[in-house]
């Protein structure tokens, strides 16, 4: 029988056959077989075309990315063609699977068929087990029953590796959603007197982390570092990013730095973890004094915060005297400025997600600050505070926006009422971790841990 030069795919023919199939039969004396291309190919209107194989060495060299399945004779000698070593490395003849074995290594993306005797049931079944997707019998092997069970055959294979790639791709997901939660910060503000809330959207579809960090920590001295920024980029890479300068931003933290020496060094961390030259960040670090009153502000081409105090409009705090993103000039400089914050306040820092997305008809038009000031201020008057001014917010913004809003969101409150710390018997709000405050998009749940 002509063995056919076969034509070289990228991908396995049983992943994409649908009409014609390539059978390769390893049989210790295939001229014998009763099987024959005519029969085949009038088979259920399915044309069969066959190559043959007297051993596993001669069948690894047919076996070709347009073979559709394989049929094996489980009794075919694991010797070599020449009578010499078998072709299976370290298998005896007592092992009567040894074949089967090599071929489902060797072929691991195609469908096998197993052919036994009529009385040797018990090894079919066996071979099933190992791997086989069917097990036929010499005295049955008729064109018709032949050509059902290579369909069958390819189709079980087809669906097998579906649902082993589909498991996979499960697996990595549950993997990715426990790495980005851990990544995620957990706020340090015990003792400090200070409320807390944050909402978090990242732009990706399906993901929890963005190019947008924050962070709040409470220093020994009782001073609370609040930071919030924004990778340019919405893609995993500009996510690892980000948590690389949180990270860094947290420890210089805690160890003394602060302000424009904090933000220079800052700068250094992503210039040599950047790939490109081109990606820059946008960040804003705000630094309350003990007393709750006080704060220093340093803008690094980031959005201003926004400060609502206790019977008075919010308002957006100076941004004159900010510096440039990091990562555009070598030698920026970010200078610190003082800010009164006063007895009772709230303080809304967030990404520039959201204040960028679309309004007005058609929406060809930019929230922008103002409206965003104005959204909040109504939101204000209502008598909303702390996590349900968040949730307002942004549900407010991603209803003018029309549906899920693209860019990273990241929104975050700190907040400081004296009379309600007093009626609650002087104990300050206990911080909770901020991946239990992550905002997720409607209709989207995390997979299961």
């Amino acid at each position: 029988m002509p063995v056919p030069v076969p034509q070289q795919r990228s991908v396995p023919a049983a992943e994409t056959s649908h009409g014609d199939l390539t059978l390769l039969v390893i049989e210790d004396d295939p001229a014998g077989t009763t099987i024959t291309v005519p029969e085949l190919s009038a088979a259920a209107g399915t044309r069969v075309r066959i190559r043959t194989a007297r051993n596993l060495t001669e069948a690894a060299r047919l076996l070709t990315d347009d073979v559709d399945c394989i049929l094996l004779d489980l009794g075919l000698p694991v010797t070599g063609s020449d009578g010499g070593p078998g072709d299976v490395p370290g298998a005896g003849r007592a092992d009567e699977l040894a074949a089967l074995t090599h071929v489902l290594r060797i072929a691991p993306l195609h469908a096998v068929l197993a052919l036994t005797a009529e009385d040797d049931t018990e090894l079919a079944a066996e071979a099933v087990r190992v791997g086989a997707q069917d097990y036929l019998c010499r005295g049955e092997l008729d064109a018709r029953v032949l050509s059902r069970a290579i369909r069958y055959a390819v189709e079980r294979k087809r669906a097998d590796m579906a649902q082993h790639q589909l498991t996979e791709s499960r697996l990595r997901a549950q993997e990715n959603a426990r790495l980005e939660r851990g990544l995620l910060p957990t706020p340090l503000l015990d003792g400090s007197g200070l409320s807390f809330a944050a909402r978090y959207r990242p732009g990706r579809s399906r993901a929890l982390l963005g190019g947008d960090f924050y962070d709040v920590v409470r220093t020994p001295d009782g001073t609370v570092h609040a930071m919030i920024g924004d990778v340019c980029g919405h893609g995993p890479d500009e996510a690892a990013l980000g948590v690389e300068l949180r990270i860094a931003w947290r420890a210089l933290t805690l160890a003394g730095l602060c302000g424009d020496e904090l933000l220079s060094t800052l700068q250094q961390v992503l210039e040599h973890e950047r790939q490109s030259e081109e990606i820059f960040a946008t960040l804003c670090t705000v630094d309350i004094a003990p007393d709750g009153r006080r704060a220093g502000l340093c803008l690094a081409g980031h959005p201003a915060p926004l400060l609502a105090r206790h019977g008075r409009p919010a308002r957006l705090l100076p941004y004159e005297d900010g510096g440039p993103a990091l990562g555009l000039l070598p030698r920026a400089r970010w200078p610190r400025r003082q800010v009164e914050l006063g007895g009772a306040w709230s303080l809304m820092m967030y990404t520039d997600g959201l204040i960028e997305g679309r309004v007005g008809t058609g929406g060809s038009e930019r929230l922008g600050q103002d409206e965003m000031v104005a959204m909040v201020n109504g939101r204000l008057e209502q008598g909303l505070a702390g996590e349900e001014l968040l949730e307002a917010a942004v549900a407010e913004v991603r209803k003018l926006n029309g549906g899920e809003l693209t860019d990273d969101v990241a929104v975050l409150l700190l907040g400081r009422d004296p009379e309600r710390t007093r009626r609650g018997g002087g104990s300050a709000p206990r911080s909770r971790p901020a991946s239990s405050l992550v905002a997720r998009p409607l209709g989207v749940q995390r997979p299961p841990l």
